[in-house]
């Protein structure tokens, strides 16, 4: 751990998430408990009109609590959790904690032993267990927008939207410092900024525990995600996406072979 700070910060975006957070929280934290390491959770409010519920329930649970003034999107909830952390590794997931928790241990493998940048779930791996459990019209849908961001965005990575990425702390800063889409599309933004920057990236699967927080609606959210490819595009062309700081420090961007799968 470094000095004054936790090894590991989880952080939560939640929407009218109070509920679900009052129902998963405990555990995760018994979980992270077990694990052994220092840790904290961040709840990042997007802008819940009735603020005081969630904040009651992060205050209950011994989480901290950030907080967007309006609604601005998922995307601008994680990046104000991530930017307010303070661990060396930085994990963020659903506020429902949809995923196994054993994953969080994996995670945290991968990026302090085999020291990758930017650790991501990927539910088309052949371990995962995921597309069964949910509607057939989302799961079309998610295949659909994964192969458009494959083909013309993210160069070839086809699970963007798993929604359990951690990230090493340099890394994370650096990331979303410079990110722009406060929507769902965020995470396409993520690995394709992670991916100019020749940034190590392991993927690894993952297990399905509960599918309670999704807010995502098929047809309006993917017509605005599909729309957002081309904003990401646009900042780069912009080159909105340069460091904020002329060096990222703690971070060696040379390419280490395949973007490092092999290690």
């Amino acid at each position: 751990m470094t000095e004054g700070r936790p090894t590991l910060s989880v952080v939560l975006p939640s929407f009218h998430g109070a509920a679900l957070l009052a129902r998963h929280v405990p555990t995760l934290l018994a979980h992270l408990e077990q694990l052994g390491v220092s840790h904290e959770v961040v709840v990042a409010d997007d802008g819940t009109p009735d603020e005081g519920a969630t904040a009651r329930i992060a205050a209950a649970l011994g989480c901290r609590y950030v907080r967007n003034p309006t609604n601005e999107g998922k995307g601008a909830a994680v990046r104000r959790g991530m930017l307010a952390a303070r661990g060396d590794y930085r994990i963020f997931t659903d506020c429902d904690v949809p995923y196994e928790l054993d994953a969080f241990e994996r995670f945290l493998h991968y990026l302090d032993a085999k020291e990758y940048h930017f650790v991501t779930g990927d539910r088309t791996l052949e371990a995962s267990s995921y597309y069964t459990e949910i509607p057939r019209l989302r799961t079309l849908g998610s295949h659909v927008y994964s192969f458009l961001v494959g083909r013309f965005v993210a160069g070839g990575w086809f699970d963007t939207q798993c929604g359990l990425k951690g990230f090493r702390a340099a890394a994370a800063e650096d990331l979303f410092r410079v990110g722009k889409i406060p929507g769902f599309a965020f995470d396409v933004e993520l690995f394709y900024v992670a991916l100019k920057r020749n940034y190590d990236i392991k993927r690894l699967p993952v297990r399905l525990r509960v599918q309670e927080g999704s807010s995502v609606r098929i047809v309006r959210d993917g017509l605005a995600m599909t729309g957002d490819l081309a904003v990401i595009r646009w900042h780069q062309l912009a080159g909105h996406y340069r460091p904020v700081s002329p060096v990222i420090v703690g971070i060696d961007s040379s390419p280490r072979g395949g973007q490092g799968e092999a290690r």
